[in-house]
């Protein structure tokens, strides 16, 4: 087979939507190819190959920018590299660079939930429309597109018919923790979780507002949202802190490994309310530790979780409040769902994700 050469965009590897790129390039060093990789990371990331046909390349420019200048530069410094094929881990990507590409494409959530945040409206909607089109081109420009679920790959055809090159390359949960868990200090009654920012699709607001519901017969109870602190947290709780709920919630912050496996092993469920997802890792994430699902029936989280989740639909508080107490009131339901999350978690893999990405790159390259 002829070698050619690779460059994977992988300077969204340290964030808290990177594990996929991450993975991807861990994974693919363990695979036999003669193909060469070039692997761009932000310049202060230590990253650094382990394979003998991977080298390390520093870009200066943002994950996310619609600045035509930096589309420009970037663009130049792709074709300095003079690569075969590019790998745009994120839709993101240089609308002025015209080599060949594969596009990973995670969903659609930021075409429907993003919010202005701090951002003046004019700038808003500005910007709003230039990810629309940056979008388009990205996804219609790509030799492949590769999507994380059946449902992304629906979704994505739906808005663009005329797509008829994606590939599903199902993402997979990290081991359990190694570490010894630490305890939340203070937090001694029974609790239910969740872990991540709050983002508008996340729909935490009314998640809380169903477990306002199931506390007037568990009164005990708590809430634990962990989570690095920054603005849609800090919206959040200062919306929850007018509620009476308030002083049953614990707004735990970040948590270092120790305490997120502490929090998963002593959850009593783990609930991901979200609107939108591409794939779900967090609900892998809790059956790795033994901790049970509650779910959302939105987007692919059926599909990925298949019987291992209790389900709610996420637009109705009284249903999420009802499929929590469920739950909560049922130990058998509780043991088969953490019975069942062993086993789905069986059903996915990062090597065979690279395996399949590897197999990818060869199509858009004409070399299969």
């Amino acid at each position: 087979m002829d070698s050619k050469h690779i460059v994977i965009d992988a300077r969204i590897r340290r964030s808290s939507t990177g594990r996929y790129t991450d993975r991807l390039i861990q994974h693919l060093q363990t695979l036999s190819t003669n193909h060469q990789f070039t692997v761009l990371v932000q310049p202060d990331d230590p990253w650094q190959p382990t394979a003998h046909n991977f080298e390390v390349a520093h870009s200066p420019f943002p994950q996310f920018s619609l600045n035509p200048l930096n589309d420009t530069k970037f663009a130049y410094q792709l074709n300095d590299l003079n690569a075969d094929l590019v790998h745009f881990t994120m839709t993101q990507q240089p609308l002025t660079y015209r080599g060949k590409t594969v596009t990973t494409t995670h969903d659609l959530t930021m075409l429907r939930f993003v919010r202005a945040g701090k951002t003046p409206l004019p700038i808003f909607w500005l910007k709003r429309l230039g990810y629309r089109v940056l979008f388009y081109v990205a996804n219609k420009k790509s030799s492949q597109v590769i999507v994380p679920s059946e449902f992304v790959a629906n979704d994505l055809k739906k808005l663009y018919p005329f797509l008829d090159n994606v590939h599903i390359t199902y993402e997979s949960s990290e081991p359990p923790i190694k570490a010894a868990s630490s305890p939340i200090e203070g937090l001694t009654d029974p609790f239910i979780m969740h872990v991540g920012s709050p983002f508008p699709h996340k729909n935490i607001q009314k998640l809380i507002e169903a477990f306002e519901i199931i506390l007037a017969d568990k009164p005990n109870l708590k809430l634990v949202l962990a989570g690095k602190k920054e603005f849609y947290f800090n919206e959040l709780e200062d919306w929850a802190r007018k509620r009476d709920s308030y002083d049953s919630i614990l707004f735990a912050g970040f948590v270092s490994d120790p305490q997120l496996k502490w929090l998963y092993q002593n959850a009593e469920a783990y609930i991901l309310p979200s609107l939108s997802e591409g794939f779900g890792l967090p609900g892998l994430e809790a059956m790795a530790h033994d901790c049970p699902l509650i779910s959302s029936n939105a987007t692919c989280l059926p599909e990925v979780y298949e019987d291992a989740a209790h389900y709610f639909d996420p637009t109705s508080t009284k249903d999420i409040a009802d499929s929590i107490t469920t739950v909560l009131n049922d130990q058998k339901l509780r043991k088969e769902l953490i019975a069942k999350g062993k086993s789905q978690l069986k059903k996915y893999s990062w090597r065979t994700m690279a395996e399949q990405t590897l197999a990818i790159y060869d199509q858009a390259l004409d070399l299969k």
